[in-house]
């Protein structure tokens, strides 16, 4: 099936969310310290299948063209509004976050651990927010490349979540130990129990 009309709010929105990411990661402060090259690359290339996926029309990927949910408009714009809020929830946080963001994992110079706005929901808001953008846009699709995007994105986040962490408890060990315990990580209201690195959460 051929590009469409239908097509176009998603491409506005994915467009017009990157240029802002693009001009607000001008803002930041300089780099103390930086993941290794090869964690940065494990979540590279999970998020380059990602937008290859969801890029490329589903005959050029036999099988993964093939639908998972019928395609009706219930469908299109339940996927639209998940699209909308994640992306509006991931710009949100990134506002929050301020000069201390960055696409890396790293720790900044006068880093600060905010704990406002989004932040006071889940501790990786622009995750959840992007997550959630992601499976509205599968949902509208309603292929299984969409499903398989998701899963992509979901593992190159995992993946970087956890060095995070583990940057995060190393810089403010008894703020974000307590900051782990009282609010989850990307689900708002769910608090697991499980160990991560040493730290409970």
């Amino acid at each position: 099936m051929p590009y469409s009309f239908y097509d176009l709010p998603f491409a506005v929105l994915w467009l017009a969310w990157l240029v802002y990411w693009m001009i607000a990661a001008r803002n930041v402060k300089p780099t103390q310290l930086r993941e290794p090259l090869t964690g940065r690359l494990v979540t590279v290339v999970l998020t380059a299948l990602t937008a290859a996926l969801l890029a490329l029309r589903g005959q050029k990927l036999h099988w993964l063209g093939a639908r998972f949910l019928p395609q009706t408009m219930v469908a299109y714009w339940l996927g639209l509004l998940l699209v909308v809020l994640g992306l509006a929830f991931a710009v949100w946080a990134r506002m929050h976050l301020g000069r201390n963001w960055s696409g890396t994992v790293t720790v900044k110079q006068d880093h600060e651990l905010i704990r406002t706005g989004p932040y006071g929901l889940v501790r990786h808001p622009i995750y959840t927010g992007l997550l959630l953008a992601i499976l509205g846009t599968a949902i509208a699709f309603g292929e299984w490349r969409g499903l398989l995007a998701f899963g992509f994105l979901t593992a190159a986040f995992s993946f970087k979540l956890r060095r995070e962490e583990r940057f995060m408890s190393e810089s403010f060990p008894s703020d974000y130990r307590r900051y782990r315990a009282e609010v989850p990580a990307l689900i708002p209201f769910i608090q697991g129990t499980h160990r991560t690195d040493g730290v409970s959460s």
